[in-house]
Order: C-alpha cells, then sequence, then structure tokens
C-alpha cells in the first residue's frame, strides 16, 4: 500500500491519497450481514474539500476547517441541489445515524432501514423540519 499525492496544478492542491490495496473488507449489520469494503484514505488539510459523485450525478462534499470538518454540504440548499437527502435515523441499540438519500432511491433505503431495524427520526431536508429541532443559535 504506497501513499501518493494526487496534484492538480491549476488548483494548487496536493491531496494525500491512500488507496486500500487489496481493500480491507468486513460484514456490517444485522441478520444478514452486508460486506463493505474499505477503499482508499484521503487526508484534507483545513480548508480542503473533496467531494464523492454517484453514477446519476449525485454530489456530496466533505470540507475539513481548521477545527474538524463541515460533514455535508448546507442541508437545506447545495445538498438537495446535489440530489441528496438528509435523514437524521435511529438504529438498534440506541444509535443514530444521519444518511445521505439519493433522491428517488428512497425505496431502496427503506428496505434496507427496514432489514436493519432503522427508521428515520426526522428530515433533514427542508427548513420547516430542520427548525423544528429547536431554536437557532447557541455556541460549545
Amino acid at each position: 500500500m504506497d501513499d501518493r499525492r494526487l496534484s492538480d496544478p491549476g488548483l494548487g492542491v496536493d491531496v494525500k491519497f491512500t488507496p486500500m490495496d487489496p481493500p480491507r473488507e468486513f460484514d456490517v449489520g444485522g441478520d444478514e450481514p452486508i460486506r463493505m469494503s474499505d477503499c482508499a484514505r484521503i487526508e484534507l488539510d483545513p480548508n480542503e474539500q473533496v467531494t464523492f459523485a454517484t453514477d446519476s450525478g449525485a454530489e456530496y462534499d466533505v470540507a475539513r476547517k481548521s477545527w474538524g470538518y463541515y460533514a455535508t454540504p448546507s442541508l437545506n440548499g447545495r445538498l438537495p441541489k446535489f440530489g441528496l437527502r438528509a435523514a437524521l435515523v435511529a438504529g438498534p441499540g440506541s444509535r443514530y445515524y444521519v444518511f445521505l438519500i439519493e433522491r428517488g432511491k428512497e425505496q431502496d433505503c427503506q428496505r434496507y432501514m427496514d432489514a436493519e431495524g432503522h427508521r428515520i427520526v426526522r428530515w433533514l431536508d427542508n427548513t420547516p423540519d430542520l427548525e423544528s429541532l429547536g431554536a437557532r443559535g447557541g455556541s460549545l
């Protein structure tokens, strides 16, 4: 497994990309395990971003900041424009997740959630649902 730097001179970005060759494989899920493959590691410096894209054109950005990450584009702005719907999902064992569901694939996701014992707590892709989660403001 070699480290390599991917660079686009036009962007002035030097991203550290480590492919997992072969990918690390592991099972997740409940009664019918799903085989996952951990394919790569990407390290970002503050104020760098990577974009993941699907064959259908849906996109998902992750941006690194000095304090951590913007884990998604704006939930009720750019993310839906990129073809993804965010949802707060409760799983077995009091675990909570944020799912990004490709628009038009909601039924596929529902079948997965039914099989795994997950349920949508709240859609996070529209302003009314987001504002119903609590008052705006606050600090750390």
